[in-house]
């Protein structure tokens, strides 16, 4: 009777292609949306059969949604970085350098989820409604808090967040934008850091948090 391979070797095998699988997705519908993307296409861009992306996603809804949840879900780790502390500039300023840090390594993703909502949500509409919702929940309390101890400018919540993602995501939802405007070429990485601190030292002064 043959040797059953070990679990740790398949396992690390399905992280590889998911991972590939994922890294492709995000390419495809980024560039194509979700109704001009195919799963072959997909599967040219991963480098793999088409057969394996039905056996790790039955469906091109549920790759599309788990791309997104993917996204929203390094998102939500950013938001950690605003928890635990009763500095709202400590607190915020490392939101905004996460999110600035994830425009830079996950273009694709927030274009895919930028076009998801710009169309209505059709697809992740109950991701919104509860997830999202829950979380911009908590993040509104946290600044009310803020507020109320006198460290921080009296500030509309929401519009505050809203204010902090159109900003951060911008340089991954209009790269193509900034890079021309920067001479057709992609941000170095000492510029990434100058948008980073110039984004956090205009956002944290107009709060009134530095």
């Amino acid at each position: 009777m043959p040797e059953t391979p070990p679990r740790p070797r398949r396992n690390l095998a399905r992280a590889r292609n998911e991972a590939l699988i994922l890294q492709a997705a995000e390419k495809v519908f980024a560039e194509a949306g979700f109704g001009g993307a195919t799963m072959q296409l997909i599967a040219d861009v991963a480098g793999l059969p088409k057969a394996n992306l039905h056996y790790y996603f039955a469906t091109k809804e549920e790759l599309y949604r788990r791309v997104v949840q993917t996204i929203f879900e390094i998102w939500l780790q950013a938001a950690s970085a605003m928890d635990g502390t009763d500095d709202p500039a400590q607190g915020i300023g490392a939101y905004i350098e996460a999110k600035m840090e994830i425009s830079r390594r996950h273009p694709n993703g927030s274009k895919v989820w930028a076009s998801e909502v710009m169309h209505g949500a059709p697809v992740i509409q109950d991701y919104l409604e509860t997830t999202l919702r829950d979380w911009t929940a908590g993040r509104v309390a946290l600044i009310h808090r803020w507020i109320a101890s006198g460290r921080m400018a009296p500030v509309d919540p929401e519009k505050l967040l809203y204010m902090l993602w159109a900003t951060t995501q911008h340089y991954a939802d209009f790269n193509h934008q900034i890079e021309t405007l920067n001479g057709g070429k992609p941000l170095s990485d000492a510029q990434w850091q100058e948008a980073t601190e110039a984004v956090k030292s205009m956002i944290l002064r107009g709060i009134g948090a530095l």
